[in-house]
């Protein structure tokens, strides 16, 4: 009698243990520190790109710098460092390392042209096309990087970086030749990447959703 009620109570405790484990992980599903971040950080992306790109093709005039700035700081920069976090709280590093670089780039931007406007820096009028290409040449460094060590991930994926950091060279060239032609291609460019950006957008939702994942094309680079 002893021993079955032993063997009961094991019993009862290993089931108890294997409902614990069944049910702790649709629990935890809820929890703050679970789901895919990549789509809140490539919707904050989109907005950003389409504000800058609409400025860069003409859509305001070249005078109105500052036209996307409250976009590009008040949902895209924060955006992505909420995304940059929830990443890292997933523990995803090549995630969190992305969306912190461009939040990054979009933070300095603003402090970049708000600086010019209100004269923050101390930069004279001669000197701000020496610096936006510091700024310009920094960044495209920065971008090709990040575009040759994502090489392994879906070629949908390389292929905004690729256009990201041809929209930078390209507002370089039309800044270092005072070209407003190479600076609407820069800003066509810069839409294209926002078009690619929606399409993983999408395919982000469709998963969180329970659908089917989109096809995002093979990795240039293998193994």
């Amino acid at each position: 009698m002893t021993s079955l009620d032993a063997n009961a109570d094991e019993s009862s405790r290993a089931g108890a243990h294997v409902e614990v484990e069944e049910v702790t992980p649709e629990a935890a599903a809820t929890g703050p520190a679970y789901g895919d971040p990549t789509g809140l950080g490539l919707a904050c992306f989109i907005m950003g790109a389409v504000a800058l790109g609409l400025s860069l093709v003409g859509v305001v005039p070249a005078r109105a710098l500052g036209a996307p700035l409250a976009i590009i700081l008040g949902a895209t920069t924060v955006g992505l460092i909420i995304t940059t976090i929830w990443a890292a709280a997933l523990g995803q590093s090549a995630v969190a390392a992305v969306f912190g670089i461009f939040a990054a780039f979009w933070l300095s931007y603003f402090l970049l042209v708000t600086g010019l406007i209100r004269a923050w820096f101390g930069i004279l009028p001669r000197d701000v096309t020496s610096t936006l290409e510091l700024f310009l040449i920094t960044w495209l460094v920065v971008v090709v990087m990040l575009t040759l060590a994502t090489l392994r991930l879906p070629v949908s994926f390389t292929a905004v970086f690729a256009l990201v950091a041809l929209t930078v060279l390209f507002v370089l060239l039309g800044t270092y030749q005072t070209s407003t032609g190479l600076t609407k291609t820069a800003g066509y460019i810069l839409l294209a990447a926002a078009a690619v950006g929606a399409y993983l957008f999408f395919n982000s939702l469709s998963l969180a959703t329970g659908g089917k994942a989109l096809p995002l094309g093979k990795p240039i680079l293998k193994g």
